[in-house]
């Protein structure tokens, strides 16, 4: 485990999440704003897991989190930290799924994920997030980043939210 509040435990993804995984990238509503085709079959699920979460696990020591809902025992959504070699920083990435929406649990879990920052060396973040992602940039402003400039990501125009974290 990396973490946990009150409702929530964030740790490590595991190869046993790759349904949640599959849910998380084939949801039409969960990949509004995410610039990436919708995964069609499970088996795209476990590459993903394979190449690029373990991958950045094992390259970084760190990459996104499981975000599990302690009442319900299921993974609801992803939260943490994910080197972006093109921007040469680490972004601070969350989603859930819509049932999980409005209920201040993406603040929760990304205030819980940025506490354990430092702890990894992480001293600045970003945040990327699509043009009119309105609630994203909610929860940005919301764990403590500031509007930084309008850039391009993924052939996408996104606005761009940093944090400097505090020595």
């Amino acid at each position: 485990m990396i973490t946990q509040t009150e409702r929530l435990i964030i740790r490590p993804f595991t190869e046993q999440d790759c349904d949640a995984l599959f849910l998380m990238n084939s949801n039409p509503a969960m990949l509004k704003f995410i610039p990436t085709p919708a995964f069609v079959s499970p088996e795209q699920a476990v590459e993903l897991f394979h190449q690029v979460i373990k991958a950045d696990y094992q390259l970084h020591g760190f990459g996104r989190w499981a975000v599990e809902h302690k009442a319900d025992k299921r993974v609801i959504g992803f939260c943490g930290p994910k080197f972006i070699p093109e921007f040469n920083e680490v972004e601070l990435g969350y989603r859930y799924f819509p049932e999980y929406w409005g209920q201040g649990i993406g603040v929760e879990a990304a205030l819980a994920a940025v506490a354990e920052f430092s702890r990894l060396g992480i001293e600045q973040f970003i945040a990327l997030i699509l043009e009119g992602n309105i609630g994203s940039e909610r929860v940005a402003q919301r764990v403590g980043m500031h509007w930084r400039e309008q850039n391009q990501f993924m052939g996408h125009k996104v606005n761009i939210y940093g944090r400097l974290l505090s020595p």
